[in-house]
């Protein structure tokens, strides 16, 4: 029986791992936890959520909502685990992290061809011989590691910071100063909304930028990814940023009909709603600076802190030129290894989980004889797989879901203004080419 070592029980990883499983390969599935965790890291479980508990858009007429539907259709772990524990969250879908968590580490450990093996590892050299390696262990990869993986990709990674935004509990919210409401009324009303007048908002916004920081290493010479900028640098840019960014209040009412001049939106983070995370507030305020501050925001004067906002130095390989679509790396001779995840360069929950779909279908299919599966760039998971292979900027940069990378010649010549129609159109024509492609692939 073929054997394939996976390194890291992410997101990517136990995806990974049970497309290599369904195949019939036989998996080594390492995880350092809860022998050793990272900076962000607190769950012993596989595929914990660190940064947020939001998978963003249901809809296919969004990029991370068609990308969502082409992982079901492709039996995706995540995204049936994620259906499973989802939290109420308007158009978007969320989830109760430990439920989340829990539900992928029993499939996992359920499959009989996946052995879990709880150690650290610190060299590709120390793994028992294999057929493949996958390396899916994420932005935040132990030193010892990146340094090894380093010299396999014979070219510098790039580093950056991510940050992630506190959780409040719910019974500390001053439902009195807070409603409950959709933008625009759609959905339901499933967000804690915090309406500042415009005194409250600019009285927030001094105290914001003026609040300690805490001392990250490397910090100010290291790249801020924009998916994740902490609050306190955003309004570094200008009074009104915030204004235009996290803290809008387009399609928002006060309960008595007037507009606020600025709204914080609190997000269920589980199952009971018994904590809230404040959204778009990833920071690395200190952590009595993030209650003064916070405590600003009415209806969270006096908010019970479940987690403070943390930050964390992340990295990813410079792709590019290195991995192929099928994230193979080209240059490896003896044994075959694929990258999956964050560190690859895309960004994301399920664009991770995708390419961890990508690369364990890709290398089951090499250690079978089989001849590589190359997705369609008209597809969402096959776009970024290609960002990733063949971007051809000089600033390559973490890439989440988006229509622009997708090939949308289907709509091309579609003369409407309806944006919504024409990316239903792509999404259609994507779901019928990834249908076509898993019957032609024998996927």
């Amino acid at each position: 029986m073929a054997e394939v070592c996976v390194i890291g029980a992410g997101l990517a990883g136990c995806e990974a791992a049970v497309k290599l499983a369904e195949r019939g390969v036989a998996v080594n599935l390492y995880e350092m936890k809860p022998g050793r965790y990272s900076p962000a890291h607190s769950n012993p479980g596989f595929a914990e959520l660190v940064c947020s508990n939001s998978l963003k858009a249901m809809s296919i007429e969004n990029a991370s909502g068609l990308l969502k539907e082409e992982m079901r259709v492709l039996g995706s772990v995540c995204v049936e685990a994620a259906l499973m524990s989802k939290v109420p969250a308007g158009q978007a879908l969320a989830v109760d992290r430990d439920t989340f968590s829990k539900l992928i580490t029993e499939k996992i450990e359920s499959i009989e061809n996946i052995k879990v093996i709880r150690e650290e590892v610190k060299s590709i050299s120390e793994l028992p011989p294999c057929d493949a390696v996958i390396i899916a262990t994420g932005p935040l990869t132990s030193e010892s590691l990146a340094g090894d993986i380093g010299g396999i990709t014979g070219k510098e990674g790039l580093k950056f910071f991510d940050a992630a935004a506190p959780i409040v509990y719910a019974e500390s919210v001053d439902t009195e100063k807070t409603f409950k409401a959709a933008r625009y009324g759609k959905g339901t009303a499933d967000y804690i909304n915090c309406p500042m007048t415009k005194d409250e908002y600019y009285a927030f916004y001094d105290a914001l930028v003026s609040a300690e920081t805490a001392e990250v290493e490397e910090f100010d010479s290291i790249h801020l990814y924009e998916g994740c900028m902490p609050v306190e640098e955003m309004a570094k840019r200008g009074r009104d940023t915030l204004k235009f960014g996290p803290l809008k209040p387009v399609g928002l009412q006060n309960p008595d009909g007037t507009r606020p001049y600025a709204v914080v939106q609190l997000r269920q983070d589980d199952k009971d709603g018994t904590l809230f995370n404040i959204v778009g507030f990833q920071t690395r305020l200190k952590f009595p600076e993030q209650r003064r501050v916070f405590g600003m925001i009415p209806g969270l004067e006096n908010a019970e802190y479940a987690r403070y906002g943390v930050m964390h130095r992340n990295t990813y390989i410079k792709s590019p030129g290195i991995l192929n679509a099928a994230y193979r790396l080209t240059e490896s001779k003896k044994t075959a290894i694929y990258f999956a995840g964050q560190i690859t360069g895309v960004e994301g929950y399920m664009e991770s989980a995708s390419s961890g779909i990508v690369a364990g279908i890709n290398c089951a299919r090499e250690v079978l004889g089989e001849e590589p599966a190359i997705f369609p760039v008209s597809t969402v998971i096959g776009a970024l797989a290609n960002y990733a292979a063949n971007y051809g900027g000089k600033d390559f940069q973490p890439m989440g879901a988006n229509f622009g990378i997708v090939d949308s010649s289907t709509a091309a010549n579609v003369k409407t203004r309806d944006k919504a129609a024409k990316k239903r159109l792509v999404a259609e024509n994507s779901l019928r080419t990834l249908e076509q492609f898993i019957s032609e692939k024998n996927i």
